[in-house]
């Protein structure tokens, strides 16, 4: 079985022209045609269709949509959304709150195919080096707590590391593969920083993984969307817990 599964933070429909156009979103996505995708900076309010951003994708797209609420915007929400091809489970929230800084989160959704459970986080950290420290250690904790569900875990998002530091070092860790993970997605026209990722158990083999540079994606948000096309290793042993843990940062 193989999935296709996208990280897309989407400055809240706002394009590098600075228009706001949820069609050119919706556009991006729909050619990479994925089975789940991740979306960060999403807008729900109420009004018209296009206020509530989520509804509006999985409506044009034909996915089901959960919406893990980081803080309230207007009339509404702001947060991440998780839009699917695939039955929905379950879903679970953490907040990723450090202090006075701007609200963060991950939300997790459980999926099944094909007879098996596979489960999806989808995270926003923040911009400071000490928050995003903060936040792998309240993830590593978010993970742990989940750990009486079984089957595969991808782990997408927008991780705000512009250089190679704790995030990078804890996760490489925790989802170890040959595959190298990071592409360069912002600012979208011409990108230099690869803050969007997204990781696999070893229980999934990446066959592919890449920007989604299209003309379309280079000007409908200020991030690309990153792509990573998945299958189930032959063979791979079911009957463990997914949540392994013990490489991420402990408590302090």
């Amino acid at each position: 079985m193989h999935l296709v599964v996208a990280s897309y933070n989407i400055h809240r429909g706002v394009g590098l022209d600075r228009r706001h156009d949820l069609a050119r979103i919706s556009g991006v996505i729909a050619e990479i045609g994925p089975d789940i995708v991740g979306l960060q900076e999403v807008v729900c309010e109420n009004g018209s269709p296009l206020a509530d951003q989520a509804t509006y994708l999985a409506a044009r797209l034909g996915m089901q949509m959960v919406m893990g609420v980081t803080r309230p915007h207007g009339n509404g929400t702001f947060g991440n959304v998780l839009l699917t091809r695939l039955p929905v489970l379950g879903w679970a929230t953490c907040d990723l709150s450090r202090g006075s800084r701007e609200p963060r989160g991950c939300l997790r959704v459980d999926l099944g195919a094909n007879g098996r459970a596979f489960h999806v986080f989808n995270c926003h950290f923040g911009l400071g080096l000490r928050e995003r420290r903060e936040q792998i250690v309240l993830l590593a904790d978010f993970i742990r707590a989940s750990s009486r569900l079984e089957g595969p875990r991808v782990l997408m998002g927008d991780f705000n590391e512009w250089h190679r530091g704790p995030v990078t070092r804890g996760l490489r860790r925790e989802f170890s593969s040959p595959m190298r993970r990071m592409r360069r997605t912002h600012p979208a026209v011409f990108p230099l920083f690869r803050l969007d990722r997204i990781y696999w158990d070893v229980e999934l083999e990446g066959e592919t993984f890449h920007a989604h540079r299209s003309r379309l994606a280079r000007v409908a948000s200020d991030h690309l969307p990153v792509v990573a096309r998945l299958r189930v290793r032959p063979g791979a042993a079911h009957e463990h817990p997914y949540v392994v843990g013990d490489q991420l940062p402990p408590a302090e």
